[in-house]
Order: C-alpha cells, then sequence, then structure tokens
C-alpha cells in the first residue's frame, strides 16, 4: 500500500478543511461483534498518517464508551483532528433493540456537557443532531444548539437523517456545515431533497455507511449465518433471508468493474460515493467504519479511483433493486417524513 495522503474538502462554506474521506468510529466500541482495541488505536494512528481527519463518534455509541475510548486519540492530536460527535438517540437500560431520541434544549445541555467530558476536550469541532423528533420543531433544536456555538462549547453545527425541508429550515436559524445520511450504491434516498439543499445552502454530505454496513464488500452474504450473536445487522432486514440472497446477487457489476480497476468491492463502492461529489456539485465526505489498518489503507487509497461514464451507468440500477428497508424501524430515517 502507497502512503500517498487523500486531498482535502470544506465542511461547509465556514467549516473546517478535513480530509476528503473520514473515519467513522462507532465499530470500534459498539455494534459489530467484539471490539479489538489494540487494533483499533493502531487503524486510529494509520488514518491520520493518511491525511483522514474528520473522526466520527457518538454519545450512544456504546453508552458513552467510543467517545472515552477515542479520548486519549482526540487529546494526543488535538490540532491535528476533527472531532465530530451527535447527540439525540439514547438506548434505555435493558432495552437494546429500544432508541428514545429527545431533541429539546434541556436534553442537548445535559449532552453536550457530558460528552465534552468523556471527550476530554474543551469543544466540539462539529455537533451533530443524531436523530429528528418530529415534535420539537427543528428551528427550536438547532436554537440550542447555535447558543453552544456562541458559549464556545461547540464550533460547527451538523444534522443526521434530515430531509431537504429540515436542512433549510434548521439553516434559517444557523448554517449548518454537514449532513449526516446513509448514502451507497444501496441507498440513495438522500438524493430524493437532502443533496438538492444541501448543494443551495452549501453545506456538506457526510455519508455514513457508504460500504453497506459492510455488504457491498462481499465480507458476508447473510448476517444470521455470518455474525456474530451481538452484530446488529443481524437484526437489519437487507442482510437476511430472502432478502440478503437477492442483494448479494447486485454485487456482480460492482465485481466487474473492481476486476477492471484491480480492486476490491469496497473500493468501487466507495469510489461510487466520493464521486457523487461531482455528480452533484457539492462537497461529500464519506465515513466508512472499520478497526483495521489494513482497511483504512484499502479504502484512502479508493479516493484515487475513478469511474467512467460506462461504469457508473453500469452501477446507476443498482439501488433501485434492494430488497428490504435499511431499518426494522424507518421511523428514526429521513424517509419516513418525505
Amino acid at each position: 500500500m502507497t502512503d500517498t495522503t487523500i486531498p482535502t474538502a470544506r465542511l461547509g462554506a465556514d467549516g473546517p478543511e478535513v480530509g476528503v474521506q473520514g473515519l467513522g468510529c462507532m465499530g470500534m466500541s459498539f455494534a459489530y461483534g467484539p471490539p479489538d482495541a489494540k487494533e483499533s488505536l493502531a487503524a486510529l494512528d494509520r488514518a491520520l498518517e493518511l491525511g483522514v481527519t474528520l473522526y466520527d463518534t457518538a454519545d450512544m455509541y456504546g453508552v458513552g464508551e467510543n467517545e472515552r475510548f477515542l479520548s486519549p486519540f482526540f487529546k494526543a492530536h488535538r490540532d491535528e483532528v476533527v472531532v465530530a460527535t451527535k447527540f439525540a438517540m439514547s438506548i434505555p437500560p435493558g432495552e437494546p433493540n429500544r432508541r428514545v431520541i429527545r431533541n429539546d434544549r434541556p436534553y442537548i445541555r445535559q449532552a453536550v456537557e457530558a460528552s465534552l467530558q468523556r471527550l476530554g476536550i474543551d469543544v466540539i469541532d462539529l455537533y451533530y443532531m443524531h436523530r429528528r423528533d418530529p415534535a420539537v420543531p427543528i428551528e427550536e433544536t438547532v436554537g440550542a444548539m447555535a447558543e453552544l456555538v456562541r458559549e464556545g462549547k461547540v464550533r460547527h453545527l451538523g444534522l443526521s437523517e434530515v430531509t431537504g425541508a429540515e436542512l433549510r429550515a434548521a439553516h434559517t436559524v444557523h448554517p449548518i456545515a454537514a449532513v449526516q445520511s446513509e448514502w451507497s450504491l444501496f441507498s440513495r434516498d438522500v438524493e430524493i431533497s437532502l443533496v438538492g439543499a444541501a448543494v443551495e445552502l452549501g453545506s456538506a454530505v457526510v455519508p455514513y455507511s457508504p460500504l453497506g454496513r459492510g455488504f457491498l464488500t462481499g465480507s458476508f452474504a447473510n448476517a444470521e449465518q455470518d455474525l456474530t450473536e451481538d452484530d446488529f445487522r443481524r437484526h437489519q432486514p437487507r442482510f437476511t433471508g430472502e432478502n440478503a440472497s437477492a442483494n448479494a446477487a447486485l454485487l456482480e457489476p460492482v465485481r466487474t468493474v473492481a476486476d477492471a480497476h484491480d480492486a476490491s468491492l469496497g473500493q468501487i463502492a466507495l469510489a461510487w460515493v466520493q464521486q457523487r461529489a461531482q455528480v452533484h456539485g457539492l462537497q461529500v465526505i464519506p465515513i466508512p467504519g472499520t478497526t483495521k489498518r489494513t482497511r483504512v489503507e484499502e479504502n484512502t487509497a479508493a479516493t484515487r479511483i475513478v469511474l467512467s461514464d460506462e461504469e457508473l451507468s453500469l452501477l446507476e440500477p443498482i439501488a433501485g433493486k434492494v430488497a428490504g428497508d435499511r431499518y426494522a424501524d424507518m421511523t428514526f430515517a429521513s424517509t419516513s417524513r418525505e
């Protein structure tokens, strides 16, 4: 693998300049089976060497454990990294499959203080609303978040899983540097309304799960058969039963393109997402998650792959053929409000 560093892009009109690919850190503490702390720390160091500067976490990942795990790395490289974390979603004790969403001002103020303490830093570079509670006007939520900017606790604001209309409403209160939503060859809901609004307002889009939670890499074919009991992908409709078999067949055109580039399936999936920047005319900074150094090297190398118009056309129909929803409960996704 080469040590070539990745290019940079800006988060929003006035946001920080970051590597054009970030790193999703959730799996280092949560959701994808038993974590390997030593290898995860090595992956963080390797990512920074390769120009990855945007590191993504959330207060719910491992019920705060992910923020605590990342804290020493962030403190050791504070001037080199952009720390992104999120509030709004929690898991009630004893109910691992239930999610509680809160967007109210008292909760936000409580959440930011707890995140700052766990992270061990004085200011959060990019603070996201993790999920939307439609019962709270988004203008109120962003207004409370803007107070944190004025108080010096947060530098820039972000939203996750919102519609284009919600982004526009939020932007009337305070500039939104970045919007995080799932975007991949398998998931293109974001293109319904959000991408157009982001282009209009100058917000960057930060795709999470650009590798389809690993399914697009070919690393597993059926979650119930291939993954450990504590892996949450076993509860996602796309990765089990007949849906999994149907979706595995959709990887064939990805293999065709990968063979032409002497690349992995994952690299082609990432190259497709990275190239959305040119297709739509906006900043796109995907955050593939991994806990391994070798995957960091593979993922960042994908920023140097350029897909031809013919290859893009071959991959275009995939999303429309995917079987199953992104989540078992889609009420927490922006698609439910389009």
